[in-house]
């Protein structure tokens, strides 16, 4: 039986990877398309009311001494005319349309100077008065075509535009997930963007689950449990889409394709999987680079407190770790084996698998046993004359005094 997670939701509204779908989308898109279609027979019953307004008007009043007849056909013509600059209009911009109207009123202001000259000629008055309407006409639309098209510049001044920012998408892959990191940088604010989850990847992630070796098993099941925390994180937004690509063999070849759709970027701890999109000019995020560069910088003569947990390779050394897993080789610390000493780094080495840190015991620690050593000696030799000095008190003097000698006696 697979487990089931239900915080894991899939995700498919609104989103640069899957299109929208589903029946509540398409009942809102049907409801859109009529309120469109009925604002448009809204606006055309309008518009053809204005032209048969506009024809009457010129039929009844006959502009220009017109026939009645020949007074209808040029109203509707007119309102053709003014219907096409309506629709032309609507499809401009503000900027566009400020420009125009700009334009259009400084070309009538420059019109007033020659009209005021016009007037002061002895030009007949029919000609006069043509000259004039032809100024008017010629520098209000030369003003009008300038202002229309230097809009530009006004939109760039006035109306900056600031184009939406791009989505950053990161597409995670079965690896960072089941390692786990991911949901600590997450919650550190590291990450930026949109996290992505590829509906192959967490297809994956429940195979592994499924897994009938007991190993496989805890890392899916893990995996799917780190995604449900990076749900559960505030400032993430997770994305489970269901795009795919049945031509790709397997899933990291799926992972590179959704990338260079996307243009997004694969997080991911697969060292081949790294390889490949590098090479491909894909932009990867690494958790292991990101642990190597985010380790400790240790410079050579600093002092360090480690513990020494196993032996070495050579005859005197002892080998300790640090929080990060960097290793320590310590020279002369075999017999602080299980002890946590004070060292001296001597050098530091960078290697394809991480960094090394050489180091020997710190001279303190060195002369700390040797001048325990020194101090029980002088203890016990203090402890040996004051025990030689006690029997000499406890044995009793000898009596060197002078004592009369007395002859012997001969025995008749």
């Amino acid at each position: 039986m697979s487990p089931t997670f239900p915080e894991v939701q899939r995700h498919t509204e609104a989103s640069p990877l899957s299109p929208a779908t589903g029946a509540p989308k398409t009942a809102g898109m049907a409801t859109v398309l009529r309120r469109s279609a009925q604002v448009g027979w809204e606006f055309w019953t309008v518009r053809a009311l204005f032209v048969a307004g506009t024809t009457a008007l010129c039929y009844n009043f006959e502009p220009f001494h017109l026939r009645p007849v020949a007074a209808a056909g040029l109203g509707f013509l007119l309102s053709l005319a003014i219907l096409f600059a309506e629709l032309r209009l609507r499809r401009a911009t503000t900027p566009d349309l400020l420009g125009g109207a700009l334009g259009a009123f400084l070309g009538v202001l420059a019109a007033l100077p020659a009209t005021i000259v016009l007037s002061r000629t002895a030009v007949g008055e029919p000609t006069k008065s043509f000259l004039e309407c032809a100024a008017l006409l010629v520098l209000g639309y030369l003003g009008l075509v300038l202002g229309w098209q230097k809009g530009a510049d006004l939109r760039g001044r006035l109306f900056a535009e600031h184009p939406a920012p791009a989505l950053s998408l990161k597409l995670l892959d079965t690896s960072v997930l089941i390692d786990g990191r991911i949901a600590d940088v997450c919650e550190a604010q590291f990450i930026d963007g949109v996290l992505v989850i590829p509906q192959f990847v967490l297809h994956e992630l429940q195979m592994v689950a499924d897994s009938s070796d007991p190993l496989k098993r805890q890392r899916g099941r893990r995996g799917l449990e780190v995604l449900q925390r990076i749900q559960k994180i505030p400032h993430v937004e997770v994305r489970v889409v269901e795009d795919d690509f049945p031509q790709a063999a397997d899933v990291d070849h799926k992972l590179i394709e959704l990338a260079r759709r996307d243009a997004a970027k694969i997080v991911t701890n697969d060292f081949n999987l790294n390889k490949v999109a590098t090479v491909q000019g894909l932009s990867v995020l690494n958790v292991n680079q990101l642990a190597n560069a985010l380790k400790p910088v240790v410079l050579p003569g600093e002092q360090m407190r480690v513990f020494i947990l196993r032996e070495g390779k050579e005859a005197s050394q002892g080998v300790a770790y640090l929080d990060d897993g960097t290793m320590v080789v310590v020279d002369g610390a075999r017999r602080f084996l299980n002890k946590t000493i004070d060292i001296a780094v001597t050098s530091v080495h960078q290697t394809t698998a991480g960094k090394m840190i050489f180091g020997r015991v710190d001279d303190r620690v060195e002369q700390a046993p040797v001048g325990a050593r020194q101090a029980a000696a002088a203890a016990a030799a203090g402890a040996g004359r004051s025990d030689v000095s006690r029997r000499a008190q406890d044995t009793p003097a000898m009596d060197r005094a002078p004592r009369p000698i007395f002859p012997e006696s001969d025995a008749d």
